[in-house]
């Protein structure tokens, strides 16, 4: 059997200005409307779909594993709008970035507060 992630639905209080965010400090295509949705769309078939949300939004947390070059453009990116970024997740040593199993990670929060993280290497595949 095969299963493969396809999309998540990301609430946000206004879906073009979060999903254009995200897009930008990615180095993505600009989101596409699709019925509600404005979609950002990721390697292998995988989108999310941003949603404008009825009720308060609710954080949440979303990693994208990224290449090196790939990391330099999107933490230049981070840099050049002054968006806050940590290289912990519990917010601790803030304007830093971490090297984490070898690689480089860096957390950033969105309009909203959903916690964004881009890495170069997944968790658990290199030294501490």
């Amino acid at each position: 059997m095969t299963v493969s992630f396809n999309h998540t639905i990301v609430y946000a209080t206004d879906k073009r200005r979060s999903a254009e965010f995200l897009a930008k400090v990615l180095g993505l295509p600009q989101p596409q409307p699709m019925w509600s949705f404005m979609t950002v769309s990721l390697d292998h078939g995988v989108a999310l779909d941003f949603a404008t949300a009825d009720r308060p939004i609710s954080p949440q947390h979303y990693a994208f594993l990224v290449s090196e070059e790939d990391f330099d453009g999107i933490f230049a990116r981070i840099q050049a709008e002054g968006v806050s970024y940590w290289a912990d997740p519990a917010r601790y040593r803030p304007q830093q970035i971490n090297h984490n199993d070898g690689g480089r990670g860096v957390y950033f929060a969105d309009p909203d507060g959903h916690f964004l993280e881009a890495i170069t290497r997944p968790y658990g595949s290199g030294s501490a």
